[in-house]
């Protein structure tokens, strides 16, 4: 698998996501474009207690994954994580990079939450989430306990 890092994100605007944002519309997912909005205008920037962004890199320092971890805003207990906003680059698929992205993720959060969630509308991601340990508990919400 070649040198990757996954490291936490403190400013997304300081990297360029536009091959990464184009390549996630041209498969019909949009939440990569509202990472890079919602950071910009200030209404998500995984800063808050118990939040984190994070991404993997390559040697060449270029970010070809990402996943975010927020609070539930759905969510009144305060003891439950959500998942957001997670991506994996095409060609970096299938070589354990999300598996690598995902453990990271957890790590973070069973640090805050006791219940981590993610909606998901594809069969691929619903069973690399399941693989992972994520339970599906109606037909987009998957939940793991931490």
């Amino acid at each position: 698998m070649g040198k990757y890092e996954v490291k936490h994100i403190d400013n997304l605007l300081n990297f360029d996501l536009d091959s990464l944002v184009k390549q996630s519309k041209e498969e019909g997912f949009r939440f990569l474009e509202r990472l890079v909005n919602d950071f910009k205008n200030g209404s998500n920037t995984f800063n808050h207690f118990g939040e984190g962004l994070f991404g993997v890199f390559n040697e060449g320092g270029v970010l070809f994954a990402i996943g975010g971890l927020n609070k539930d805003p759905f969510s009144n207990d305060q003891y439950i994580g959500r998942l957001r906003r997670f991506y994996v680059s095409k060609e970096y698929r299938r070589n354990g990079i999300g598996s690598l992205l995902i453990k990271e993720i957890i790590e973070e959060a069973k640090r805050y939450y006791r219940i981590l969630v993610l909606h998901t509308d594809t069969e691929q991601a619903d069973k690399f989430y399941t693989s992972i340990g994520f339970l599906k508990k109606n037909f987009i919400q998957i939940q793991v306990t931490l």
